[in-house]
């Protein structure tokens, strides 16, 4: 049986943390599914389309990283995907007291489901996607926060 991860999220955009996290977890499992959640309350910049083809370039030469958007609860998805483990990063504390809740939920809905928590490298850990959309936004300098081939329209 293979050890399938789902790193779930919205990735507008996908940073460079995400990909730390994803090429660090990836010498863990055998196949990781970044899964694009589709939260119709949420307004995101990127449409999904481009948000998926950015993932898809972030990872062009690891072939243990899937692609797949979702809707509904994540847990749902893993059970569809045969998956049980899912794959947050963590920068802080704050980080930390949010997943872990969202953890025993998952757990409470599906006893199989275990969360792996993987801290990001201390040099990425002020990233976030929210952060780096402001900047495009404004038009700052966002490249360095972007893996290589993600190019945004500013």
């Amino acid at each position: 049986m293979s050890k399938i991860a789902v790193f779930p999220g919205t990735f507008d955009p996908i940073t460079v943390g995400h990909v730390d996290i994803i090429n660090r977890a990836s010498t863990m499992f055998d196949k990781i599914i970044v899964a694009v959640g589709v939260n119709t309350k949420k307004t995101t910049l990127f449409d999904l389309a481009l948000r998926k083809e950015w993932i898809k370039i972030a990872f062009a030469n690891n072939p243990k990283v899937e692609i797949a958007d979702y809707e509904g609860l994540t847990v749902d998805f893993c059970k569809k995907h045969d998956a049980k483990f899912l794959l947050r990063g963590l920068r802080n504390g704050t980080d930390f007291d949010y997943e872990s809740h969202i953890a025993q939920l998952n757990k409470a809905l599906w006893d199989e489901i275990e969360t792996v928590f993987i801290m990001c490298n201390p040099e990425l850990s002020y990233i976030s996607s929210t952060l780096v959309r402001d900047l495009i936004i404004h038009k700052a300098d966002y490249r360095r926060y972007l893996p290589e081939g993600v190019t945004p329209k500013s």
